[in-house]
């Protein structure tokens, strides 16, 4: 990371002013901190950005989905709120050259393709797919009700000047594929899917936290015998006997084109203010931990009631925006709150204050303001990142927490910080490990510093052994400094060492 001084080291930013030199800083080291970056910039704020199913594989790179969320202002009906499904080209480990990791700020990437936009019934706060079926992904917005869809049988709809508002149901929201219904009160941010089933987590202001399982909906066939119109709604007599099973549950904000409804599997009692996250055990469809804003960690384990299994409170200082459960150790949960502090615990040692039983808390002053996204790294035990509303993303290693350090290193950030990206000018909304591609995030930020979407991973110089990274910055230190190797002779005559010494890894066009 760069440090204040400009060189690449371990040193942290904070409070930086997206005018001020650190960017331009930061920005003119991205080939050294970077193994591939893709800046992309965003028409419409999104807050929310989440990878889809692979759908090529190449030498060089991938082609992949991935699902992002638009805000408009509501100022024209051809600008409605929508959901992207966009086709991404991620390139793979040590294949990008120097010279594609620049950018400029105004410029949409030419690696980001949309291919399909969805009007959404209201501003999508949060987007959570299903990992069992690559197709579907639910959807929070400003209402009790939250919406599944099926990104390859939505129509796509055509919005902004293409948009023929003469035409009937033109400015529609599309229709839901499903419709998940039982909350009382708004449900805006609070949502998972487990990553092996098609259970569905959520909270909202009416603090509860509810459990579907979409399986349950026409026998698990969710769009059996149905057919859509040219507008996303569903022609008519198309619904099964049972599409109706959630009238009656729960407040409705609409009707949504007559969309199914499904009423929830399982409803927990135990928080006293708006649920803000929830988070599934890596295994159990069952057991999950939820936060709020009473400052609350939650545990839950629906085979033994609707009640907390363990409750911890004052777990932050204020408001706890988020929370997420390990996939390679269960008894490993990260949380960031509104105080900017990012706490990690272990569920075998627990008690009913968050001061007696928290495992570590991170250092004041590596985000200046509130945590708005932490999660784990699928692919790497241990690792976890968190995003906040001053534009910064951190990524730990929980392995590193009390390692030894010089007084140098001291001064430059506590030991397990490994990395913090700083390409974003704004609140960073969102971010999202690649589940297939390891160390690969795509981060969304929005505000005055501009709507941007990146897709980044940083070297692997920093994570490998640190031996093994000495010896091949030294192999390459003549190029990285700029000098003359001490063979060279005057034709120059070393490009076959520089090939083999890897120098000339492939290029993507």
């Amino acid at each position: 990371r760069p440090d204040r001084s400009g060189c690449v080291g371990r040193g942290i930013m904070t409070n930086m002013d997206p005018t001020d030199e650190d960017y331009g800083r930061w920005k003119s080291l991205v080939p050294f901190l970077y193994d591939w970056l893709a800046h992309h910039r965003l028409v419409w704020p999104s807050l929310s950005c989440r990878w889809g199913q692979i759908l090529e594989q190449g030498d060089y790179k991938l082609k992949q989905r991935l699902y992002l969320s638009e805000q408009t202002d509501g100022s024209s009906p051809t600008f409605p709120n929508t959901l992207t499904v966009a086709n991404v080209e991620v390139v793979k480990r040590r294949v990008a050259a120097a010279e594609h990791l620049t950018f400029n700020e105004e410029e949409r990437s030419a690696f980001v393709k949309r291919v399909k936009t969805i009007i959404h019934p209201g501003e999508v706060n949060k987007i959570r797919e299903f990992e069992a079926s690559p197709e579907l992904f639910v959807t929070h917005t400003d209402a009790p009700e939250l919406f599944v869809w099926n990104a390859d049988s939505q129509p796509h709809r055509k919005t902004g000047p293409n948009m023929d508002t003469e035409k009937e149901g033109a400015t529609t929201p599309s229709t839901p594929d499903l419709v998940l219904v039982g909350h009382e009160e708004n449900a805006e941010f609070a949502l998972a899917v487990h990553r092996e089933r098609f259970h569905v987590a959520s909270g909202g202001k009416d603090q509860n936290v509810l459990i579907w399982n979409i399986a349950d909906h026409d026998g698990g066939k969710l769009w059996s015998g149905r057919v859509s119109d040219g507008h996303g709604r569903p022609a008519k007599g198309a619904l099964s006997p049972r599409a109706r099973s959630g009238d009656g549950v729960g407040a409705r904000s609409g009707d949504f084109g007559g969309a199914p409804a499904l009423a929830p599997a399982l409803k927990c009692l135990g928080h006293v203010d708006t649920v803000e996250d929830v988070s599934f055990h890596p295994s159990s469809a069952l057991e999950l931990c939820s936060v709020g804003d009473d400052s609350a960690l939650i545990f839950w384990d629906g085979r033994a009631g609707t009640g907390p299994t363990h409750r911890v409170g004052e777990a932050h200082e204020s408001d706890v925006h988020c929370v997420d459960w390990s996939l390679l150790d269960e008894n490993a949960i990260v949380t960031g709150g509104a105080d900017s502090i990012v706490r990690l615990w272990d569920r075998r040692k627990l008690s009913s204050k968050g001061a007696d039983c928290v495992v570590w808390s991170s250092r004041a002053g590596l985000h200046a303001d509130g945590i708005t996204t932490v999660q784990w790294c699928p692919d790497q035990d241990g690792v976890f990142a968190s995003a906040g509303e001053d534009g910064y993303l951190n990524v730990f290693d929980r392995s590193r927490i009390g390692a030894e350090q010089t007084p140098e290193a001291k001064k430059l950030g506590p030991p397990e910080v490994l990395f913090q990206h700083a390409g974003h000018r704004s609140s960073l909304a969102d971010f999202h490990w690649n589940p297939c591609e390891p160390w690969t995030i795509a981060s969304v930020s929005s505000g005055d510093g501009g709507n941007t979407l990146q897709l980044w991973r940083m070297t692997d110089l920093l994570y490998r052994p640190e031996a093994e990274a000495l010896a091949e910055l030294e192999k390459h230190k003549h190029a990285i400094c700029g000098m003359k190797k001490p063979t060279e002779d005057v034709e120059g005559g070393s490009d076959g060492e520089d090939k083999e010494n890897g120098a000339g890894d492939a290029m993507v066009e």
